[in-house]
């Protein structure tokens, strides 16, 4: 597992982040509240990408619980500007659990072409699914896959909550134990992306996938991912340089 982290300073065996714990708790309530004038888009119909040719790459975007693929728009449009990327949501219920969720997803690839390649970014939940689906569907379009703040550590209050995407994340979940335990799961390159200010889930870092790449971006919280300049970068770049890996090289 690689491991680096974006934004931090060590002192004293303490890491200190982006800012002080008030600007964090600022940023994460301004998350929010952007959430919030998003949530109704992109909610009626999956969205779809036209004009995607052979070669090109589609980027499938998965959003966390309670929220809908409206959030991710941002995110969507950093990607969306190179002429050669498209982009793909999904809206889903919050009572469906992670096996259905990733049907759906399934659904909405029927309309992408065979012979384009998909990376597929979640967010919190969304992360799980991406890399469910990717691990369990054998679609061989799937390249990588990248998550925002997913626990794949599990969630232990998850244990007592009766409502099924919720039980797919308690630490002894057989959602979370497959991905943990898959048998190829070398084959799909994964980038944890961890908020390390995350306060939905104890010490952010052990929910990283451990066989897999990892960036701490200190500083944000669980919401702040979605907004965070330096994080949709982080995407895009990691998009691109997987996109590249294919390409004839010059000379």
């Amino acid at each position: 597992m690689a491991f680096r982290s974006a934004g931090v300073s060590r002192l004293s065996g303490l890491t200190a982040g982006r800012g002080s714990a008030l600007a964090t708790a600022a940023r994460e309530a301004l998350a929010y509240a952007r959430q919030g004038l998003l949530l109704r888009h992109d909610t009626a119909e999956p969205v779809i990408p036209r004009g995607v040719e052979e070669g090109d790459d589609v980027v499938v975007f998965l959003h966390g619980l309670f929220a809908t693929a409206g959030v991710l728009r941002p995110l969507r449009s950093a990607i969306a500007r190179h002429p050669f990327l498209h982009t793909a949501a999904l809206t889903y219920l919050p009572g469906v659990d992670v096996p259905a969720i990733a049907e759906r997803l399934r659904g909405l690839l029927t309309a992408i072409p065979q012979g384009a390649r998909v990376h597929l970014v979640g967010h919190s939940l969304g992360g799980i699914v991406s890399r469910y689906f990717a691990l369990e569907s054998g679609d061989a379009r799937v390249v990588q896959t990248i998550s925002l703040a997913s626990p794949f550590g599990g969630v232990p209050r998850a244990a007592w909550v009766a409502f099924d995407p919720v039980r797919d994340l308690r630490p002894e979940s057989p959602v979370l134990r497959r991905i943990l335990l898959h048998p190829h799961a070398a084959r799909i390159p994964h980038l944890s992306i961890v908020a390390g200010a995350d306060t939905l889930v104890a010490s952010p870092v052990a929910h990283a996938l451990h066989d897999g790449d990892v960036l701490v971006m200190q500083g944000r919280g669980h919401n702040t991912l979605l907004f965070d300049d330096e994080v949709a970068r982080v995407v895009e770049a990691r998009i691109l340089a997987r996109r590249a890996e294919r390409l004839p090289k010059a000379g």
